[in-house]
C-alpha cells in the first residue's frame, strides 16, 4: 500500500485517500464470471483514481460512463493525457444515479456522503484492493479485466509487462535507498514503492532503520544513515514550500537523488513498468 505523509488538504490529502482506502470493502462486490462480449458492461463508472488508470487502460472507450476528477490530472494519473472526451463525474450520488452504470469499480472514500445512497442501489461492483507489490497489480488487471468483458487485453497487458520488466537492469551490487517525501516522511517496507525499490535491486533504508510504513525521519538522521539514494516525487524537484523545501537542504546536497512522477507510483498499474524501468536505469547507470 502506498501511503502518503498527511501534507493538509490537496492533491496529497486525496492520494493519502485512495492510498488508506484502497482495500476497505464499502459493499459487497458482485463476484463476476468473465464477461461475454454480448454481455459486456456498457455503463461502467469508476469511483477513484487507481480504479480511473485500469479502466482507461483495459475497457473501449464507448463503455466508460464516468472517472473520477483526478483522472485528468497530470500530477496524480498516469492516464491524464489520454482522457480527454471522456465523461468526469464529480463524484456526487446524483451524478453516478443519473449514468445508470451497469458496473461500479473501486470504492471511493470513506467519508464520502454517496455512499449510503449508492449502496442502498445494489449495483454490480467491483472492489479493487490495494496494491501493495507487482503481484496486486497482476490481479487487479485480471480482475478488472474480466469483469469489464476484455480478458484477452489484460493477459496481453499482464504478458507485455512481464516481458518489459524481466529486460531491465538490476543495481551491479546493492545499494541503499530512501523514498523521501516532503516534510520528511519516509516510505516503509510492504509498500509498492518498496516492492519496486527490491525490483531495481536496491535496499529500504526504513529496513534498515526499523521504520514503519510510513515514517517521519528528520534530515539529522537521514544524513546519519547515508542512504545511497533518495527517491522523491518529481514534483518535489523545486522549492514550492517549507515541505518541498526540506528536501533541498544543503545536507543532502551529495546524496544522489532519482526522482519518479507520483503519478506513476500512487495506484498499481500499468504505470509500474515506467517507474521501475525509471528506476532501473538511474540505479545501473552509476
Amino acid at each position: 500500500m502506498r501511503i502518503f505523509a498527511p501534507i493538509g488538504p490537496g492533491k496529497g490529502m486525496i492520494a493519502l485517500m485512495i492510498a488508506l482506502v484502497g482495500g476497505a470493502t464499502l459493499w459487497a462486490a458482485t463476484a463476476r464470471q468473465p464477461a461475454s462480449a454480448s454481455k459486456r458492461p456498457q455503463r461502467i463508472v469508476s469511483l477513484n483514481l487507481c480504479a480511473d488508470q485500469l479502466l482507461v487502460a483495459l475497457a473501449d472507450r464507448d463503455q466508460i460512463a464516468g472517472l473520477t476528477h483526478n483522472a485528468g490530472d497530470r500530477q496524480m494519473s498516469a492516464v491524464a493525457a489520454i482522457t480527454k472526451g471522456l465523461p468526469i463525474l464529480d463524484g456526487s450520488a446524483e451524478q453516478i444515479l443519473a449514468t445508470n452504470p451497469d458496473l461500479v469499480i473501486g470504492m471511493p472514500a470513506r467519508r464520502n456522503p454517496a455512499i449510503a445512497i449508492l449502496k442502498a442501489q445494489h449495483y454490480p461492483a467491483v472492489d479493487l484492493k490495494s496494491a501493495d507489490s507487482y503481484a496486486d497489480i497482476v490481479a487487479s488487471i485480471r480482475t478488472v479485466a474480466q469483469a469489464i468483458g476484455h480478458a484477452d487485453r489484460g493477459e496481453a497487458m499482464i504478458t507485455r509487462m512481464d516481458r518489459e520488466l524481466a529486460a531491465l537492469p538490476r543495481a551491479p551490487k546493492p545499494k541503499v535507498a530512501a523514498y523521501y517525501q516532503r516534510r520528511g516522511y519516509m516510505t516503509g517496507t510492504g509498500t509498492l514503492v518498496d516492492d519496486l525499490m527490491t525490483r531495481a535491486g536496491l535496499r529500504n533504508l526504513a529496513a534498515d532503520l526499523g521504520k514503519p510504513a510510513i515514517a517521519q525521519v528528520s534530515l539529522e538522521e537521514m544524513v546519519a544513515a547515508r542512504p545511497d539514494y533518495l527517491i522523491v516525487e518529481s514534483a518535489t524537484d523545486r522549492i514550492t514550500d517549507q515541505g518541498t523545501e526540506m528536501l533541498h537542504h544543503p545536507v543532502l546536497r551529495d546524496i544522489a537523488r532519482i526522482s519518479l512522477p507520483q503519478a506513476w507510483t500512487v495506484c498499481g498499474g500499468p504505470a509500474y513498468v515506467q517507474a521501475a524501468r525509471a528506476l532501473s536505469q538511474a540505479v545501473s547507470a552509476r
